[in-house]
């Protein structure tokens, strides 16, 4: 699964257009290296968002085309930073 359509999905970030901008511009990073949107999205990949006041790392712990939102944040485990909610 692509990294934009992923951090939609899981609900990290709101909009894909969003995550599309943050990958652009450089604030989204995948095993320490800087990703692109179209990254392609594995289980055990730890994905950092560098986006606001706090820093993000999750590690992705599942990959799903369709989640209800109460079940999103199955698909990946807070390493450091906000929770979300």
């Amino acid at each position: 699964m692509r990294l934009d359509k992923y951090l939609k999905v899981s609900r990290l970030i709101k909009r894909r257009t969003v995550a599309n901008e943050a990958c652009d511009a450089g604030r989204i990073f995948v095993n320490g290296k800087q990703a692109r949107a179209s990254y392609d999205v594995k289980v055990g990949d730890i994905i950092e968002i560098k986006l606001g006041q706090t820093p993000l790392s999750a590690k992705v712990t599942g990959v799903s085309e369709v989640v209800r939102k109460e079940n999103a944040q199955e698909l990946y485990e807070i390493i450091s930073g906000r929770e979300i909610e």
